[in-house]
């Protein structure tokens, strides 16, 4: 057996402050690292093409740093129970390391894995976090317990010091001929692309992939956007998001580099605005986190409502009104706006998000599942703890102390889009009306017909009204069985 051990990249796309990574190095200067393009990923039916572009391009911009720092990245396309083990196996590896996930399906395979490689008598790593500051179990209330509700999650989480950003790969070794000709005939295989596998995008990434990109889109916001955060992140017209979730969700950036660059920014503001700005954005980090832990915790949140009201909820079966809120042509300018921006750049701004999601549950009283759903096939970022854990919240199904929020869509549009910039940008046939009537959505039969834009499909006055008697009702019925 060789000293090579064998990293196994999944959600850590960078050689830059990845713990896992950094651990192998430290054991062993023949440090290889290995993905693969897993089908049981890779063949469901909610793989967004926009994502798997961007995962394609971070593990090319992967294969770079591993040459950089003198060894290599080895493609894999099988099933990863299978191909991991046979592929260390071949190579003689000493282990195999990778980072943790939080998600259901990633701990049922990591099982698998460990199990294949104890009888190979090969080694792992033990249960290791990368993507989130805090392991799950670091994270508990005074009984024990994980948190359910957001407040007192930030406030436990906030006041526990963070880790330090790592140390990155340097000075590695890479494969023998004769070891990538044994890696070959174990299934390595050249990086594809997202075409070749079946996904095809030809639109504009939200962000550029890879590391360099990510870290340069961390420093343009800390620099440009950070200081006005709290006041310019509601207003989808205005670029004052980091629009860092992408790079997140794969890695493309570490957590912990995140996190300093926010100690930074702290240490050079020289307002109370600024500190409050970027304690704001902190909390958005921390929400990312405390969906992750819930659904760490509580992995049953994949399958459904986590609520008992809505665990049955008489849900609408309109297909003509999921399609028209798909397509944005619902009617409601801020809504078809911001499904779009989502259908044409595989992104939303985060305030739109919430916007959509909830006119799909509470004004066409549609499953937020098939929502969830329609995000993940769209979305660069998708992300299953996040996703689920907004759609959770708009549906008042979720975690969520106050389980009945209903938007107005106007009264968003007016809060959030005043002069309707938006709404133009995304819906053309509607550039020549006054914001006014623009974002209220007072516009005249006759002129949406004479502009070529839908009627309303349902009157949000009289659906919400619907939804508070289902929930009523349902909440009463719950109550019965308890």
């Amino acid at each position: 057996m060789s000293d090579l051990i064998l990293f196994w990249h999944r959600r850590d796309l960078r050689i830059f402050d990845n713990t896992g990574l950094s651990i192998a190095r430290q054991q062993s200067p023949k440090v290889v690292g290995v993905f693969c393009l897993d089908p049981n990923i890779l063949e469901k039916d909610d793989v967004a093409p926009a994502r798997v572009t961007y995962m394609i391009g971070c593990l090319q911009s992967l294969q770079q740093q591993y040459a950089q720092a003198g060894s290599e990245l080895l493609i894999l396309r099988a099933h990863p129970t299978q191909a991991i083990p046979a592929l260390a196996a071949a190579l003689g590896a000493k282990a195999v390391f990778w980072n943790w996930d939080v998600e259901p399906y990633s701990q049922e395979r990591d099982r698998l894995v460990m199990e294949a490689l104890l009888e190979k008598g090969i080694q792992f790593l033990e249960k290791n976090w990368d993507q989130i500051l805090h392991a799950p179990e670091d994270i508990r209330t005074g009984s024990n317990k994980p948190y359910t509700v957001y407040t007192p999650f930030w406030k436990n989480w906030n006041s526990k010091p963070k880790p330090n950003p790592v140390e990155n790969l340097e000075n590695a070794q890479g494969l023998t001929e004769a070891e990538r000709e044994i890696a070959g005939q174990a299934g390595v295989i050249a990086l594809p692309t997202a075409k070749d596998l079946g996904f095809h995008w030809d639109g504009d990434l939200a962000i550029a992939p890879g590391y360099e990109a990510a870290k340069e889109r961390l420093e343009e916001f800390c620099s440009r956007c950070i200081n006005e955060y709290k006041e310019q992140r509601n207003f989808p017209a205005v670029d004052g998001t980091s629009q860092l979730s992408a790079a997140l969700k794969f890695g493309a950036i570490g957590i912990r580099t995140v996190w300093q660059a926010t100690l930074d920014a702290e240490q050079n503001s020289r307002s109370d605005e600024t500190e409050v700005s970027i304690s704001a954005w902190r909390q958005e980090l921390a929400w990312r986190e405390f969906y992750q832990h819930a659904m760490y915790n509580f992995p049953e949140l994949a399958e459904g409502a986590f609520r008992e009201t809505f665990k049955s909820f008489p849900w609408e079966t309109n297909e003509e009104h999921f399609q028209a809120w798909c397509e944005g042509k619902t009617g409601y300018p801020i809504v078809d706006a911001a499904m779009r921006q989502l259908n044409e750049f595989g992104w939303m701004h985060n305030r739109c998000r919430m916007i959509v999601a909830n006119f799909l549950t509470k004004d066409l009283l549609i499953n937020f599942q098939l929502g969830e759903k329609y995000f993940m096939q769209k979305l660069i970022d998708g992300d299953l703890s996040a996703n689920n854990g907004g759609w959770q919240w708009s549906a008042s199904s979720g975690m969520d102390p106050k389980p009945v929020r209903i938007f107005n869509p106007a009264s968003q549009s007016q809060k959030f889009d005043p002069e309707g910039e938006y709404i133009r940008q995304w819906v053309p046939e509607l550039r020549s009306m006054d914001a006014e009537y623009l974002v209220t959505g007072n516009i005249t039969p006759l002129e949406r017909d004479a502009l070529g834009y839908p009627q309303p499909i349902v009157d949000h006055k009289q659906q919400q009204r619907y939804f508070k008697e289902r929930y009523q009702q349902q909440k009463e019925g719950a109550t019965i069985q308890d």
